[in-house]
């Protein structure tokens, strides 16, 4: 059984950092710091802003370091009070600085979500394009660390629903770094959501490459089914795309990366090579980004579907206690259910271990 792969992210090369190795090895949350210090070296009206992220480095030590380096007013510890902190950040997009704001946890957005929505998601649109809003968001978000209430949500939906708003997620480390940069150097505001259980997972990083915000990637080739995933899922679909190899299925897996907007050429081009498309995310399945891709799909290329599109999402619940979340989110044996739903097997899986 071969092990799952992940190739180098859509987009183009920057010039290596000055100093810097091209390529090493790091953890998604070292990525995501040395993005963090490139964009801040580089561009002089990158702020970052949060809660504990200066001194202590963020709860993840995502920013840690930044503030020895870089100092207190371009690494600002704020107080406790999220709407203050997007508040504050969209004033400074307005004077022409390039703020990236932390929110500890995904639970923890709420008390801004007026701001994202009713002021950051539409300053662009009201001046004609006139008034640039480059404000990047960064949320880590979905479950599996086992933690309390408010720390585990997938809130991607609400986000994805609102116009002028970019919503993004990233799965490896190379992603990581070159989706984040971009998401710096864009004159949009985005939402940046790090799947907060693969912080810890390794891979080797490219710095001087950039993605594109806008595409998927289809990280591993197949015939029988088109599996769709994004996030903390992305991994586990290149585990069951491995999985079903015993049973002689082919799975095309593709990381949407981006949710708004949607890249729907890539998932149509794969479901017509497939006629089979399987959507799966740790958010509830209601009104959801399943819901939209597999809408997508059906509007794009509906003669060549052999079956129903199936999805595999967290449950309609509030996020249980962590004792059970792991009956909660979608896994291996749960994916290949609706994989052979599809291709019209009808058995159930036993549970992997």
């Amino acid at each position: 059984m071969s092990a799952p792969t992940t190739p180098a992210p859509v987009g183009r090369r920057d010039p290596a950092p000055e100093g810097a190795p091209t390529t090493e090895t790091m953890t998604m949350a070292q990525a995501l710091n040395a993005a963090l210090a490139d964009e801040l070296a580089g561009d002089d009206r990158v702020v970052l802003i949060g809660e504990d992220i200066g001194t202590l480095g963020g709860v993840f030590r995502i920013t840690d370091g930044l503030k020895t380096r870089f100092g207190g007013e371009r690494v600002i510890d704020a107080p406790l009070a999220e709407s203050g902190i997007v508040g504050t950040a969209i004033g400074m997009a307005y004077a022409g600085q390039r703020p990236v704001c932390e929110i500890q946890f995904d639970g923890f957005v709420y008390p801004a979500f007026d701001q994202i929505v009713s002021q950051a998601s539409r300053l662009r649109y009201r001046t004609g394009g006139f008034v640039a809003m480059p404000l990047t968001i960064r949320i880590p978000f979905g479950g599996g660390i086992g933690a309390v209430e408010h720390h585990s949500e997938s809130p991607e939906a609400y986000f994805a629903h609102t116009p002028g708003l970019r919503v993004v997620t990233v799965a490896d480390p190379q992603d990581a770094y070159s989706t984040l940069r971009a998401a710096i150097r864009s004159e949009d505001p985005v939402i940046f959501l790090e799947p907060k259980r693969r912080y810890w997972g390794k891979g080797e990083v490219d710095r001087t490459l950039r993605a594109d915000l806008d595409s998927a990637r289809v990280l591993r080739p197949g015939r029988d089914a088109t599996l769709v995933a994004y996030g903390p899922l992305v991994l586990t679909a290149l585990e069951a795309a491995v999985a079903a190899e015993d049973d002689g299925i082919d799975l095309e897996v593709i990381d949407l990366r981006s949710l708004a907007p949607l890249d729907r050429a890539t998932v149509a081009a794969s479901v017509r090579r497939t006629g089979r498309l399987v959507v799966t995310h740790e958010a509830p399945g209601t009104v959801s980004l399943a819901a939209e891709v597999i809408t997508s799909a059906i509007e794009d290329c509906f003669d060549h579907l052999e079956a129903a599109p199936e999805r595999v999402t967290g449950y309609d619940i509030p996020y249980p206690p962590s004792a059970f979340e792991e009956h909660h989110l979608p896994g291996i044996d749960r994916i290949l259910d609706a994989v052979d739903r599809t291709l019209g097997r009808r058995h159930s899986r036993e549970v992997r271990a």
